[in-house]
C-alpha cells in the first residue's frame, strides 16, 4: 500500500510538471481525474511492470538496459491512451515526460528508500 500510495504521487507530480514544462503535453482535467491518472500509473508499475520486466528481461541483457526505457515510454503511452484529458502529443514529449516521471521515482525511492 505504502509503494502504491508513493508511486501515485510520483504520477500526480510528473504528469503535473510535464504539463507545464513541456510543450506538447496537456491535462484538461480535474484534480480528482489527475489523481485517477497518477493511481492509473502506480497500479501499471507495481502489476504491469513486474511481469513484463520477466519477460523482456532477455531483451534488457542484450540492450545493457536500455529495453527497460521502452517499457517506460510504454507504460506513458499507455496512460495517454487511458485518459482522454492527458494528451501528449509526439514522440519527443513522450520521452521528456517519462523522463521526468522516471526522475521522480528515483529521488524518491533515494529520499524515502521503500
Amino acid at each position: 500500500l505504502k509503494k502504491i500510495l508513493f508511486q501515485t504521487t510520483i504520477g500526480i507530480l510528473g504528469f503535473w510538471l510535464a504539463t507545464k514544462f513541456i510543450t506538447g503535453v496537456s491535462f484538461s482535467g480535474t484534480l480528482t481525474e489527475l489523481v485517477l491518472v497518477g493511481f492509473s500509473f502506480s497500479l501499471i508499475n507495481s502489476f504491469l511492470k513486474p511481469l513484463l520486466n520477466l519477460i523482456t528481461f532477455p531483451l534488457k541483457i542484450i540492450t545493457l538496459g536500455l529495453f527497460g526505457i521502452f517499457l517506460n515510454v510504454f507504460f506513458i503511452w499507455l496512460i495517454d491512451l487511458l485518459f482522454a484529458n492527458l494528451v501528449i502529443a509526439g514522440f519527443l514529449p513522450l520521452i521528456l515526460t517519462t523522463l521526468i516521471l522516471w526522475s521522480l521515482s528515483q529521488l524518491g525511492s533515494f529520499i524515502i528508500k521503500l
